[in-house]
Order: C-alpha cells, then structure tokens, then sequence
C-alpha cells in the first residue's frame, strides 16, 4: 500500500508540474542540436526529486547532506530550464552539492588529491549524463536498468536502504510513462537528467565504498563509451565541448540512420542490464581478473563505437539530414509561435 500511494502521489505530482511548467512556458522548443521536432514540456524529471523527498519523510530524515546536495542540484537545474543559468554557476553549483555528497558518504579522511580528483570526475559524469539525454526515453529506461541492477545487489551487499532505490525506481516508472513514447508528453530536463545522475552516483559510490570494488563503475559503461568517445572526436575537430549538439552516437543512429528512437534507447537500456548482469557475476573474483575483464569490456565497446560510428559518417548524408531537420524545427517553432500569437 505504500508503494501504491507513493505511485499515486507522484502521477499528481506529475500531472500539477504540467500546469505549472504550461502556464509558466518551461518549454523545450526544438533548434538545429535537437533530436525532436515539436514543442514539449520541459523539466518533468522533476519528479525523480520529488521521489526522494518522500522517501527522506517516510525514512525518518535519513541522508540528509545528500538531500541537502539534491536539493542544490534541482534548484539550480529547474532555473537553467526555466532560464539559461550561466556555466560558471552551475559548475560551483554542482561542486557544492558533490562535496554534500561526500560528506554523507564519510570520505573526507582520504587524502585532498584523491578528493580533488574524485569530485571532479563525479561532477563531470552528472554532466555527460544530462548530454546523453537526447532522445524519447533514453534517460527513463537507462536509469531504470541501473536502480534495478543496485537494488539487485543491495539485497545482497546492503550497501544502502532499499526503499532509497525502490522509489528512485518508482519515480523513473512515473517518468517514463509520459517520457517513454514517440511523442513525448514531457522531457527530463536538465532537473531530471542531473537530479537521477546525482542521486544514482550516491547509490553507485556506496556501494564502491562497501565493497571496496571498483569494477561497479561499469554499470555506467554504456553510457560512458558513448559520452567519451563523442569528447574526444569533437576535440579533434576543434568543436566546444560544452555547447550543445547531437552527434552521440545515439542520436546519429536516431536522426541520420533513422532508427525508432525508443528502439535506440531499449537497445542501450538492454546493452547496459547484460553488461551489468555480466559485471555481478564476475565481482566474486579476485581483482586481477576484474580488471583484465573492465580492459576488455572497454576495449570491445571503444571498437563497436568506433565502427558504427564511422560507417554512419561515411554512408550516411549527416549534412543533408541536418538541413531536412533544420525546416522541420522551423516549421514547428512558427507554428508555436503563431497558436502563441
């Protein structure tokens, strides 16, 4: 039954944040970096926060650094939604937060570089997962694989409250339902995509912590690969890294090659729950044969990224699909315009 009215509770939670983010205009309007080509609400990922609230009550206040670092991320990424924030901010923003998190998680006795450089990846993983969040339903069904894959092994490890993953699970569930669909009635949002990054990587770094095992990381692989690679190769080619775009691999398999974009999100969503399912299984043995295992995870992946990657450059016409997308996202920010008119 407390499921149940968790469930039922955030549907309404979900339904008001649509009158609120319609009155309000918090709107995604399609440009030439999009993946879609309508006008959608924005912001819905606010739930994933709203989970967490009502998990902290029934709790009895449990985390509560971390809520407070939860806290800090939503703010800042429902005004960035609402109105761009500046990148100076949200980076110090972001810090803030991580450093809430790690204190909940107890780990200011290792040394400050160690600190230093584990912050800095953190922060920079929330980030290239609010950049993987690009299509219909990836950001719903990827993070669900996760939250199923950490309960999996909670009940196992016990590394962190249950109920702490069952409604992350429940507000991915909500989500979804309006999320996953090929029209979308609502998008993450920068407070959704950060705020589900945040707190899976709270989850994530626990068990790291109670295990001592580092190859848990890889249950953020797909992901990873992806956000990695597409760095490096718009380094390469001298692009800014921090300015939007749609060039992961991901969204050239959606909007060049033309595949469904909910069968491209599954797909990555289906490739992650094998790998974490694989990663279980090879955790009770020693390190050294973890780590030969990450290296050749790594290595396969890196060579099936690259692979598809570049036969889609080279087969398929990015340049002439991106100006067919352009009218497309013309068209429907006139049309908005106009019914706003």
């Amino acid at each position: 039954m407390e499921y149940i009215f968790t469930v039922i509770t955030l549907f309404l939670a979900e339904l008001i944040y649509f009158k609120i983010a319609d009155r309000y205009n918090i709107i995604d309007k399609p440009n030439e970096r999009s993946s879609h080509t309508s006008v959608t609400l924005r912001g819905g990922g606010i739930i994933f926060y709203i989970a967490i609230i009502i998990f902290f009550i029934v709790s009895g206040f449990q985390y509560p650094w971390f809520v407070l670092g939860l806290t800090l991320m939503s703010v800042v990424s429902i005004l960035d939604d609402i109105s761009e924030v500046s990148t100076r901010m949200r980076l110090l923003v972001h810090f803030a937060a991580v450093l809430l998190m790690a204190f909940q998680m107890g780990v200011f006795g290792l040394p400050w570089y160690y600190l230093l450089l584990t912050f800095t990846i953190v922060v920079g993983v929330i980030n290239a997962y609010n950049f993987m969040d690009g299509i219909n339903g990836i950001t719903a069904i990827y993070s669900l694989v996760i939250g199923v894959l950490l309960l999996f092994v909670n009940y196992d490890v016990h590394f962190i409250e249950n109920n702490f993953l069952i409604y992350t699970l429940l507000g991915l569930a909500v989500f979804a339902f309006f999320n996953f669909r090929n029209t979308a009635k609502c998008f993450a949002g920068d407070v959704g995509s950060i705020g589900i990054a945040y707190i899976l990587l709270f989850a994530l770094g626990l068990l790291i912590l109670e295990t001592g095992n580092f190859i848990y990381i890889l249950f953020l692989a797909i992901y990873g690969i992806d956000t990695v690679w597409t760095i490096l190769r718009r380094l390469i080619l001298g692009e800014n890294i921090l300015e939007g775009h749609r060039t992961h691999l991901y969204q050239y398999l959606s909007n060049e090659v033309g595949y469904n974009r909910l069968k491209v999100a599954s797909a990555y969503a289906i490739a992650q729950l094998f790998l974490g399912g694989l990663v279980i299984y090879i955790s009770q043995f020693d390190t050294e044969i973890q780590w030969w295992f990450a290296i050749f995870v790594v290595t396969i992946l890196s060579a099936i990224y690259i692979i598809i990657k570049n036969y889609i450059i080279d087969n398929f016409p990015v340049k002439k699909e991106q100006e067919k997308y352009n009218m497309h996202v013309k068209e429907a920010n006139y049309k908005f315009e106009k019914k706003e008119a």
